[in-house]
């Protein structure tokens, strides 16, 4: 099934925190895209595996993926490794995608970082037919490299090397946050569970000044910034904004 953009976040909510508002803008367009979370996060303070399962396939619907897959890598515990970065080889080779869209740099969780570093080499990496791998009836897949690998940012301020309006899809963009009931501001989730820095009413109240502040960079309400190691090039000026 070959995807225009697939996005390898860690952890599931990662891309709907990150990114959930371009993917809503390029599916209207036409454009298929997936997401394939790295981990089911795991070891998530509230919550479960299960319940996570449940909730990104509940965003999911909400934003309209042609495809929703996880490469349960272990939660906290991957590394940039062999091991690791030929099952990310294999996702992005199963999906052929045009463009790869994958966690912030560095941030507060260390996880993010560590999931930049493993994607974007296995991006390259994919590209080299000398490596093998296998799809799921054991046939041998084609080399395909991405022609670009995109980061979003999280939690840490990044300056941003392109923004995308997103002002239309803002508001889907937040109910799909919504869908993770576990993880964020919930009046109904279990008290027994401790609340966590993103349980809090005004983590969202962030992600809402972010989407604004990058908004506003841009003359638009709201906005996403992504960064890009390659240097980004456009047609011509007229498509400055």
């Amino acid at each position: 099934m070959k995807l225009d953009i697939l996005v390898l976040p860690v952890h599931p909510d990662d891309a709907e925190l990150g990114c959930a508002g371009t993917i809503l803008k390029h599916i209207k367009l036409g454009h298929k895209v997936g997401i394939a979370d790295l981990t089911r996060g795991e070891l998530g303070t509230r919550g479960s595996a299960e319940i996570r399962d449940r909730e990104a396939a509940k965003a999911a619907e909400i934003l309209g993926l042609t495809v929703r897959d996880n490469l349960a890598l272990p939660d906290g515990f991957f590394q940039n490794t062999q091991e690791y970065q030929l099952k990310v080889i294999a996702a992005i080779r199963k999906y052929q995608p045009e463009i790869v869209i994958t966690n912030a740099y560095h941030d507060r969780h260390p996880d993010h970082g560590r999931a930049n570093e493993l994607v974007e080499a296995s991006a390259f990496l994919a590209g080299l037919r000398r490596i093998e791998t296998f799809d799921t009836d054991g046939q041998p897949q084609e080399a395909w490299r991405p022609n670009q690998v995109l980061h979003f940012i999280q939690d840490r301020y990044i300056k941003p090397d392109i923004i995308v309006d997103v002002t239309e899809f803002w508001d889907k963009k937040i109910e799909s946050i919504y869908a993770y009931g576990s993880q964020f501001h919930n009046p109904d989730w279990n008290d027994d569970e401790p609340q966590t820095y993103i349980s809090s009413p005004d983590f969202i109240e962030q992600v809402n000044g972010r989407g604004r502040e990058y908004g506003k960079s841009i003359g638009a309400k709201y906005g996403e910034g992504f960064t890009s190691r390659k240097i980004l090039g456009v047609d011509n000026l007229f498509d400055l904004r």
